[in-house]
């Protein structure tokens, strides 16, 4: 279906029910692994910038993806477009054109649509379903995540052991894009090492960089602004850039975030991960991560688009982050 065949006109890479379950799960990165197939096979990397072109359904107006799917592909046989973040166009309004245009593809195109949520009761899937392929990427289990690491591993030309993948898998989860990032960084740390260990998971897991990572945490979680700036110059000084600084903020943020919204239930990161943000989980609180969110989105933004110094706008933040959480004065009710 993706890797022979003729293509279909349309691909719709989403969640999966397995039966019993109450709810479908997504593995995203089976649906890109899938789209790379794809790209691969249909795109000449010579002519990409001609026949292929990539939008978020969010961002990007419906009638200009469609004008662009409607395009007659320049000096190739066919034009491949892909949509992330498709689940915009569940209702019809959102998506109009691009409801229509699905309806009666175009048989010089291959429109690839990335949905990490389908409703199957919508016009929008049921013309996917009618004019295309339906291709299901469900969340891996435990064991199915076992395997995938150990072919991951193959494919680097190492072997792995049983108990260094669980100690893999219980430090990273089971989401595929930690769990890959995990065996880049242990793959890294043996170098030409032909095996991994246990004891090579655990020592790349905890790298130097790493400790200072979760002084960071607790510092902030502790509202120890000093601590925090001193853990945060302590990765600069081992030569982490300000974009990956940027982004360790903001998976701390986000695992935060998920011990946050998960209350009583289980989180959707790694109970290592849970139990070294859980602190920051507690101080900041489910509507105050959702403004430390904003605040790094503006700073990360202020990086890319200013000559502010780098620095400074990452102890600024580290800053903003740490201050104490403001307790109601007694007697003053809280704002709504």
């Amino acid at each position: 279906m993706i890797d022979t065949g003729a293509p279909a006109p349309v691909y719709l890479f989403g969640p999966f029910r397995a039966p019993g379950a109450r709810i479908p799960s997504f593995e995203p990165v089976l649906a890109e692994r899938a789209i790379e197939r794809l790209v691969a096979r249909f795109v000449e990397p010579s002519m990409k910038d001609l026949v292929y072109g990539s939008f978020y359904a969010d961002e990007a107006d419906a009638a200009d993806i469609v004008l662009e799917a409607q395009t007659l592909p320049f000096l190739a046989e066919r034009r491949v477009i892909l949509v992330r973040n498709a689940e915009h166009y569940s209702s019809e309004s959102a998506a109009g054109p691009m409801l229509a245009y699905v309806q009666k593809p175009c048989d010089t195109t291959i429109l690839m649509l990335v949905s990490s949520q389908v409703d199957k009761r919508t016009k929008f899937y049921k013309a996917c379903e009618a004019s295309g392929v339906i291709v299901e990427c469900p969340a891996l289990n435990e064991r199915e995540v076992v395997e995938w690491v150990r072919a991951a591993v193959g494919a680097l030309g190492k072997t792995i052991g049983y108990g260094a993948v669980q100690e893999l898998i219980g430090r990273a989860g089971t989401h595929l894009s930690d769990v890959e990032n995990a065996i880049h960084v242990v793959a890294g740390y043996v170098g030409d090492a032909p095996t991994i260990s246990d004891e090579d998971v655990v020592a790349a897991c905890a790298d130097v960089a790493e400790e200072e990572i979760w002084a960071l945490t607790d510092a902030i979680a502790a509202s120890e602004t000093s601590d925090a700036l001193r853990a945060l110059h302590k990765l600069l000084d081992l030569g982490k850039h300000e974009d990956e600084i940027m982004g360790t903020i903001n998976w701390l943020l986000k695992s935060a975030y998920a011990v946050a919204v998960a209350n009583k239930g289980q989180p959707s990161v790694s109970s290592f991960v849970a139990r070294k943000v859980e602190p920051l989980a507690r101080k900041l609180g489910v509507s105050k991560l959702r403004d430390a969110f904003a605040l790094c989105t503006d700073t990360h933004f202020m990086l890319r688009t200013t000559s502010v110094d780098s620095t400074l706008a990452l102890e600024l933040l580290v800053v903003k982050l740490s201050a104490p959480r403001r307790q109601p004065t007694p007697g003053v009710a809280a704002p709504a």
